[in-house]
């Protein structure tokens, strides 16, 4: 008899069911593929160790490693993995080639796509341009501060040391496409062109305007690539056609060509620059926006521009939710090995919310499952009788249920 007072009981933890969402079988495979092997410390093991670094948000190698060994029999279900020694695993994020991390990122994803149908679906949070039926993609990078006296590998000035997480994230799915980690020196419109180098015609790019290339965006124009970014305000143009402002907030709406003889180079033919009123903060800013769409209204022009605060969330939310602030190894290759295992362990937690169909605060979901990842309960029962996966639940409270001695 199943006790009321907890959730229904499983013969495995609930790590032991979150690891198996990895097949098996392909960490095998990619682990030759990069030449990866060892007797002592396999490749599973190393990644279910980074996993577990994740989900107990662990500070040092010797908090993944104490952790581990008090519940090593529960660890030793997970297809046999092995505590590690401090120094095994040290070693092992420093040598093991992160291309491996990457790689079965890539493949989880691919792997949870065509299995189940479903989680590839709209799933994204409501956006401004849900009119839209082609594939949105939100270009941004972010920036991950890091040690400078301990990495001069990332030094990107004299006092501060960074890696930079370039991405390119579907906004119908919430699911990167593409990713990019370099350091911080590495600036924004110089990797713009391998963030979109495999977009289809009929597909729309939106990037801030750190990412404006000018000879890159005459190119996406060629390929049929729809593309919305901010104007800089340096931008020197000269007007060609002018529309008329359909709406309150468009405050103008025209087409354009560049000005002097380098930008009309790199981008020979017309723009569309859109200015309009948007709300910032509560407050309301004037913006200015390029497209080099013609045919769209100007008020699909800034919402698609808004919808790539999305992105800005997708960034909040790794970075709260994931041990992304400290790093259990300085070199490079360590680096990239905790970020990659981080976006994987990310993409987990999404598929644990859409199949539990989870309702709340998605890192309420990473609290959940970090305070009971060694309890053999079923998952879906814990996310259901802990959390808030059904109807939303809020406290309401009278003025007169309040007790306040002294008063009436």
């Amino acid at each position: 008899m199943i006790s009321k007072n907890q959730p229904a009981k499983s013969n495995f933890a609930i790590v032991k069911q979150i690891c198996p969402l990895i097949p098996g079988h392909t960490t095998i495979k990619i682990a030759r593929e990069h030449r990866i092997a060892s007797r002592s410390f396999e490749p599973w093991s190393h990644v279910v160790a980074n996993v577990f670094a994740h989900l107990s948000r662990a500070m040092s190698l010797n908090d993944v490693c104490d952790g581990l060994a008090i519940h090593e029999s529960s660890l030793h279900e997970i297809r046999g993995a092995k505590v590690p020694s401090r120094n095994g695993l040290s070693h092992s994020n420093r040598e093991r080639d992160a291309a491996m991390a990457e790689a079965l990122y890539w493949s989880v994803e691919r792997h949870l796509r065509e299995q189940h149908p479903g989680f590839a679906g709209e799933q994204g949070a409501k956006n401004y341009a849900f009119r839209f039926k082609r594939p949105i993609h939100l270009v941004d990078a972010t920036t991950i501060q890091l040690v400078a006296n301990c990495m001069d590998w990332a030094k990107h000035r004299r006092r501060k040391a960074a890696a930079k997480c370039h991405l390119r994230l579907e906004l119908q799915t919430f699911l990167p496409s593409f990713v990019l980690i370099d350091t911080a020196k590495e600036h924004e419109a110089t990797r713009a062109r391998e963030l979109c180098a495999d977009l289809q015609e009929g597909e729309i790019a939106i990037f801030d305007k750190g990412y404006i290339d000018l000879e890159h965006l005459w190119e996406l124009d060629q390929r049929g690539v729809g593309w919305v970014s901010r104007a800089k305000d340096n931008l020197a143009y000269e007007v060609v056609e002018e529309r008329k402002a359909d709406g309150k907030k468009i405050l103008r709406d025209c087409v354009v060509k560049f000005k002097y003889h380098n930008s009309k180079t790199a981008y020979p033919g017309t723009v569309r620059l859109v200015r309009a009123l948007v709300e910032v903060d509560g407050k309301e800013q004037v913006m200015e926006f390029l497209t080099n769409n013609l045919e769209w209204s100007a008020s699909s022009v800034t919402d698609l521009y808004r919808c790539r605060w999305q992105i800005e969330v997708f960034f909040k939310s790794i970075k709260q939710n994931l041990q992304i602030g400290s790093f259990l190894g300085h070199n490079a290759n360590a680096v990239r090995w905790q970020i990659w295992i981080g976006l994987l362990v990310h993409l987990l937690m999404r598929f644990l919310k859409w199949k539990s169909q989870w309702k709340s605060h998605f890192g309420r979901l990473f609290t959940i499952i970090r305070c009971a990842m060694w309890k053999r309960w079923e998952v879906k029962k814990c996310l259901e009788f802990y959390g808030t996966a059904g109807a939303k639940r809020r406290m309401r409270t009278n003025l007169q249920e309040a007790y306040l001695p002294g008063f009436m």
